[in-house]
């Protein structure tokens, strides 16, 4: 239960943190400011992963800054650190079907998910 708590505290913070950033008004039709949560996102979990290699860090932590925090600011740095990984262990074909078939898949399922929402609507 103590873990669940953990991520949740770490989750909230995320979330805070991507919402105030999301108020910093920005005069650009281009989506700049979620590009700058999923970069800051993915530099922290970077970080995070860093410090645990140099550092003997606690699980309950680890869960709280990289499942919470940076799960609650943006899932795409989980994604990055995975892709990552995948790279860094000479996974080359893995890490990019990873990539594509993450970004092919999840434009896929936002379409899929808006039409569905329509069709819900209209009935």
């Amino acid at each position: 239960m103590l873990k669940f708590v953990i991520v949740g505290i770490g989750g909230a913070l995320g979330a805070i943190c991507r919402y105030g950033i999301s108020l910093i008004p920005v005069k650009y039709s281009f989506p700049v400011l979620t590009l700058v949560i999923n970069f800051l996102g993915s530099t922290l979990i970077g970080f995070i992963i860093g410090l645990s290699l140099a550092a003997n860090l606690s699980a309950n932590t680890l869960l709280f800054w990289k499942t919470g925090v940076c799960g609650g600011f943006t899932t795409f740095s989980a994604f990055s650190a995975e892709a990552w990984q995948l790279f860094q262990n000479g996974k080359i074909w893995q890490g990019g079907l990873y990539v594509v078939l993450s970004v092919g898949l999840c434009l896929a399922g936002v379409a899929m998910g808006q039409s569905l929402g329509r069709i819900m609507v209209r009935q």
